[in-house]
């Protein structure tokens, strides 16, 4: 049985003053629309990345604020219970992490946004997080390397956006 270990809440301040904060923006030339139906599938997460390895939404659509989804790393490396506290569909969610299978962060939060841009979509990925005092300077040195993951998956989903048509990814 796994070990849950609680991470306080985080809200739309930490989400711009964390300490360790990563954004990446894409732009995707499809529709808003299309790139929000890759990101709420049944399958988000794990058909774009391959570090993700389970995506599970734990709430009954239709979706909105107070879903809830468990994401598994690595084959049950680590996982994290999410509660979306920002659902607008079609344009936004956010998130904040309530627990994690292991120790060590104290807080973890991702705003994804879609804008409507002349040539598509606009995907704006924020990853906000904050380590117990002892692993911070272990965070610290893993933000080049949490760079790259995350961009990986921004990067992941714009792929997977623009290889399946309209409608294929539910």
């Amino acid at each position: 049985m796994t070990r849950w270990y609680p991470l306080a809440a985080a809200d739309d301040e930490f989400l711009q003053t964390a300490r360790f904060r990563i954004v990446h923006v894409a732009y995707l030339s499809t529709d808003p629309a299309h790139v929000w139906s890759v990101l709420t599938a049944h399958d988000a997460l794990v058909s774009w990345s391959q570090l993700i390895t389970a995506s599970d939404w734990t709430s009954h659509r239709p979706f909105g604020i107070g879903t809830t989804r468990t994401v598994t790393l690595g084959h049950g490396a680590a996982a994290l219970k999410e509660r979306f506290y920002r659902w607008e569909e079609g344009r936004r969610i956010t998130f904040t992490a309530e627990s994690a299978s292991r120790p060590g962060f104290r807080r973890f939060a991702e705003d994804i946004s879609l804008d409507a841009h002349p040539d598509g979509t606009r995907l704006t990925w924020t990853f906000a997080m904050e380590a117990a005092p002892g692993l911070t300077p272990f965070l610290a040195l893993s933000l080049p390397l949490l760079r790259r993951v995350t961009r990986g998956w921004a990067r992941g989903l714009a792929h997977k956006a623009l290889d399946h048509p309209k409608g294929a990814t539910r």
